[in-house]
């Protein structure tokens, strides 16, 4: 320790990095920050901290006058952290759990780590940083037990669990009961009942409900026939229908749910009139239901001082929504309102902070977790046995969460194999792998190494098939056909850029189709057969970020782009279209919410950050029918052994576990 200033002692931990810890290191690099001080230096050096990180921390101790260094790292990792998805630095775990975007080796152990203990009480005694959760004091930094935020952060993370607790803690008034179990009883008459009831059930009795569950297990199903409910509860009461709002992160998810309420609404057994009430809805995105306002003093129009008009607002696809959204989403909903949070809190998590939905569903994933009480009225008005549950005392949240685990779309190799990755067991997965049985195919392979492409030949056959039949359905004009063959099969990679990525395998399989389809890509740029990508939301063309389309020979030897809107064909004139790429491949996140017959996925090297459970989870997931892996063992055991551990406080808020020590 030394004194820079008369009565005041700072603590210096260790100097910059050296040659030993960092050789090779490029002087030249505009990511190392050449006038950070002591400790700040040897983690910008490692690749762990960015530059902005190191400005971040300096400016704020600089506004303090607090230079202690194990307070300057503690403030950059806090800044860094929303960067890689989470919400706060965890002190107790960041040595372990550290990540460096660092090029060469780096000893992350061997970094100057403050000791854990240490590093707390001295970060409690900054005026930078306040403590604990009471709200009192007004400081750029927040510290509760080991979990350090920025203010921001730590508001919206407290705001989101009060407002969800709020809305738990009572159930939706004035149900007519009787109604409700004889429409459970129509609408859900199989012989096997699955939770799908106890979920449409819970989404009537309470105003917050979370349906959950993988792919195919009939969450948007179970979402129609709640509105269906719900609407027949008003009809039985001799009040206006329900104003209903359906939103989703992305246009795509949005126009998808809107389809699949539209399509269940049609088949399902109600009266027209409910019938046409829900065919009339749309979908919107999130920002759209807020009333997103760019420029604006307010970034969104509703708010908790201008709530939404809605009765029932019901969000897909949440598992993709971030913190700071889900904070907007749930302070604008009235207070009497239903919210429905729909997703699969085992998909990718928000690319931005949070893991909202896998926070809130918590311990429910392994099994419903209501109060004794909560349960037996559930299980008298549904009609149906309710599993038993050991809820945490005291944690309403767990009342209205239902995860459906009855698979009905996928089966045989690729759901054990799913399952093995949700579980995190590598040997069942491998084993699955290399059985090589049913519907799922390994390729043992590092796509890094020269040649390795030449064993993909299942894939290419595939690939080529799927294009022979896009071509020649686009050639003939015939729009739907050449998107159903499209939609049939999908090459999924983990990144966009490398030789793992998307750009360099859609150029491979680009050589593959010109080599194997006569005049394949001839035409220019908008030439018959090309699968497009849409990367940006046109409300006016009514396209979204993540649609996919073909070029169609259309009258008169002109092109057109064919897109499917609400089960209908549309025609877009190329020229329209501002934002889309080729899709011969596309990213594990482009792919959420999607289905394909045939999956091919290319997996990366096993020290890929990116490579986790969740995103092999996904991947897996999206195929219907079969399943192709293509990576090393060491890949596959890699993904599945490393799942996504995002630090946040939301859990623990939610379901009234201890603080962090």
């Amino acid at each position: 320790m030394t004194s820079d200033q008369p009565g005041r002692t700072v603590h210096r931990t260790v100097p910059a990095a050296g040659p030993d810890l960092l050789p090779g290191l490029d002087v030249y690099d505009v990511s190392r920050v050449r006038t950070a001080p002591g400790i700040l230096r040897a983690f910008n050096d490692a690749g762990v901290l960015a530059p902005a990180d190191v400005h971040v921390a300096r400016r704020l101790g600089d506004l303090a006058g607090d230079v202690d260094d194990a307070v300057l790292l503690g403030i950059a990792l806090a800044v860094r952290a929303p960067r890689l998805g989470n919400v706060c630095a965890d002190l107790a775990t960041a040595r372990e759990t550290v990540s460096t975007d660092a090029a060469l080796p780096v000893d992350l152990q061997g970094l100057p780590w403050p000791e854990a203990q240490e590093w707390v009480e001295r970060l409690a005694a900054s005026p930078l940083v306040a403590g604990g959760d009471d709200g009192t004091a007004d400081r750029p930094v927040r510290l509760v037990g080991t979990l350090l935020y920025l203010d921001r952060y730590w508001r919206q993370e407290r705001q989101i669990a009060g407002d969800l607790l709020a809305r738990s803690s009572e159930p939706a008034p004035g149900v007519a009961l009787d109604v409700l179990s004889a429409g459970l009883a129509r609408l859900f008459d199989g012989d096997t009942p699955d939770l799908q009831r106890l979920a449409a059930a819970t989404a009537v009795l309470r105003r917050l409900t979370v349906v959950a569950g993988g792919p195919g297990t009939g969450k948007t199903t179970t979402v129609a026939r709640i509105l269906a409910l719900l609407d027949e509860q008003a009809t039985e009461a001799g009040a206006r229908p329900p104003r209903v709002a359906l939103a989703a992160p992305t246009g795509k998810a949005a126009a998808r749910m809107e389809e699949a309420v539209h399509s269940e609404a049609r088949a399902i057994d109600v009266s027209d009139g409910t019938r046409a009430r829900l065919v009339a809805l749309d979908g919107s995105t999130i920002h759209r239901l807020l009333g997103w306002r760019p420029g604006g003093r307010g970034r969104f129009r509703h708010h908790r001082g201008n709530r939404l008009p809605h009765d029932v607002v019901v969000v897909d696809e949440t598992s993709m929504v971030s913190l700071s959204m889900i904070a907007r989403l749930v302070e604008a909903v009235g207070s009497q309102a239903r919210l429905v949070l729909v997703g699969d809190p085992g998909q990718l998590a928000s690319v931005e902070a949070g893991s909202v939905l896998g926070d809130i569903v918590g311990p429910a994933a392994a099994g419903l977790r209501m109060r004794p009480d909560v349960r037996t009225r559930l299980g008298e008005v549904a009609g149906q046995a309710v599993p038993a549950t050991d809820a945490p005392p005291g944690a309403v949240v767990g009342d209205g969460i239902v995860v459906l685990r009855r698979v009905h779309r996928y089966g045989g190799a690729v759901a054990e194999l799913a399952e093995a990755v949700q579980r995190g067991d590598v040997e069942a997965a491998v084993g699955v792998l290399r059985d090589g049985a049913g519907n799922v195919a390994w390729i043992d392979a590092d796509l890094a190494v020269p040649g390795a492409a030449a064993r993909l030949a299942p894939v290419r056959d595939t690939l080529v098939e799927a294009a022979r039949r896009v071509t020649d359905a686009a050639a003939a004009g015939d729009g739907r056909a050449a998107l159903q063959a499209l939609a049939s099969t999908r090459l999924l990679c983990a990144h966009r850029r490398g030789p793992y990525g998307v750009a360099a395998w859609t150029e491979h399989v680009e050589r593959w189709l010109a080599a194997a389809i006569d005049g394949y890509g001839a035409g220019g740029r908008w030439y018959t057969g090309r699968p497009l990508l849409v990367t940006e939301n046109d409300y006016g063309l009514r396209v979204f970020n993540g649609d996919t389309g073909v070029v169609v020979a259309a009258e008169g030897g002109r092109a057109a782009a064919a897109f499917e809107r609400r089960g209908e064909l549309v025609h877009v004139s190329p020229s329209r279209l501002q934002a889309v790429e080729t899709v011969h491949a596309m990213t594990v996140h482009k792919s959420q919410g999607s289905q394909f017959d045939e999956v091919a996925v290319l997996l990366p090297d096993p020290s890929a950050p990116i490579l986790t459970r969740e995103l092999l989870y996904t991947a897996v997931t999206r195929a219907r029918r079969r399943l192709t892996v293509v990576g090393t063992e060491a890949a596959v055991s890699a993904a599945v052994g490393r799942p996504v551990a995002r630090a946040s406080g939301l859990e623990r808020r939610l379901w009234g576990e201890p603080a962090p020590a």
